[in-house]
C-alpha cells in the first residue's frame, strides 16, 4: 500500500527518461502515496530533478520560479530543426579556428538580460496545442519573446567543433536558444550537443541520487535522503508563531501579530515550538499574518 512520505529527494537523473517517468519511478521506489517534479528536463538531458513527496508538493512552485545551473555543451557549425540532438542535422558551415580567448569573450559579452525567442520544438501551448505539434507538422507560430537573466557563464572546454561551459540562468530559459543565439554571436551555426544541470535553487552543492543508488539501499535507508519539506524555502526568513496563535493559523484564519514583526512585512516561513514547519505565511504592514500554504498537521519539517 502508498504510504504518505513527506520530503524532497534531489536525484540525478538519467538520459533518455522524462521527467514524469522519472517522478513515476521514484514514487514506485519509495511506496509514496504523493510525489511532483519541479520542473522538468528533457529525456535528452540529465543531472538534478528535485522530486517532491507528499505535503512538499505543496511547495514545489518555489523550485519552478528558481535560477538554475546547467552544464552545456554545443555543437557549432551545425544546425538541426529542434536546435538539440532530437533532430538531424540539416545544416553545416566550415568553423574557423576560434581562440580559447575568444571565446571566453564571447561569454563574458554574452547579454546577461535579453528577451529569448522560445522554440518550436517546446511543450508551450498555443490554441490547445503545444509548440512540437506545430513544428512537426511543419507550421511556424508566432512566439512572444520571453524576458530572462543569465547570472553566469564559465567556460570549460574547447574541442573543436564541441564548447562546454556552465551557465546559471532565470527560470524559464532555453537553453537550446541560447545555444543559437551564442552561436550567432560568434558567426556561425549551432546545436545543443549536451544538457546536464547541476543546481536548482537553493539546491547545488548537496548530494545526487541515482536511480541505481537508491535501488542498492533499503527503504529505511531511502527515506533517511530526503530533505525536510521547508528545505527549498530558505529564501524566506523564519517567523516563529506564539502556540497561542497556532490553531487559528492552522485553519486559515489571518491573525494579530506583534508590531515588532511588522518592521518587515512580506512571505515569511512559519514555525512553532515543538511542531516545527507550519507553512507559508504573509506579514502585512497592518500587524497581521496572512496563511499562504499550510501543512497538514502529520508531517514535522524540522528547521
Amino acid at each position: 500500500m502508498p504510504a504518505d512520505i513527506h520530503g524532497i529527494l534531489l536525484l540525478d537523473k538519467p538520459l533518455g527518461l522524462s521527467s514524469a517517468g522519472a517522478v513515476a519511478r521514484a514514487k514506485h521506489l519509495f511506496g509514496a502515496r504523493k510525489a511532483g517534479h519541479t520542473g522538468s528536463l528533457d529525456p535528452l538531458a540529465s543531472g538534478l530533478l528535485p522530486i517532491c513527496f507528499g505535503e512538499a508538493t505543496k511547495f514545489g512552485a518555489q523550485l519552478l520560479d528558481a535560477d538554475k545551473t546547467y552544464r552545456v555543451t554545443v555543437r557549432l557549425g551545425e544546425r538541426t530543426p529542434s536546435a538539440d540532438r532530437e533532430s538531424e542535422v540539416i545544416e553545416r558551415r566550415e568553423l574557423r579556428p576560434f581562440s580559447v580567448q575568444e571565446l571566453e569573450l564571447a561569454l563574458r559579452a554574452f547579454p546577461r538580460e535579453y528577451a529569448q525567442v522560445p522554440p518550436m520544438h517546446s511543450a508551450l501551448k498555443q490554441d490547445g496545442k503545444p509548440l512540437y505539434e506545430y513544428a512537426r507538422a511543419g507550421v511556424m507560430r508566432e512566439r512572444a519573446a520571453r524576458a530572462i537573466i543569465i547570472r553566469d557563464m564559465r567556460l570549460l572546454d574547447w574541442q573543436p567543433p564541441d564548447l562546454t561551459f556552465d551557465v546559471s540562468c532565470s527560470k524559464g530559459t532555453y537553453i537550446r536558444v541560447l545555444a543559437e543565439d551564442l552561436a550567432a554571436q560568434l558567426g556561425t551555426i549551432a546545436h545543443l550537443a549536451a544538457l546536464h544541470r547541476l543546481g536548482v535553487a537553493p539546491f547545488g552543492a548537496e548530494p545526487q541520487w541515482s536511480f541505481e543508488a537508491l535501488e542498492s539501499m533499503s527503504a529505511a535507508e531511502r527515506q533517511a535522503l530526503l530533505l525536510p519539506v521547508d528545505a527549498a524555502l530558505t529564501r524566506w526568513r523564519r517567523f516563529e508563531l506564539s502556540m497561542g496563535g497556532v490553531g487559528a493559523f492552522r485553519q486559515g484564519q489571518t491573525i494579530s501579530i506583534p508590531k515588532a514583526a511588522v518592521s518587515a512585512p512580506g512571505t515569511v516561513r512559519i514555525y512553532a515550538a515543538g511542531l516545527g514547519f507550519l507553512g507559508l505565511g504573509e506579514i502585512r504592514a497592518a500587524g497581521s499574518l496572512v496563511p499562504l500554504r499550510l501543512i497538514a498537521k502529520g508531517p514535522d519539517a524540522k528547521a
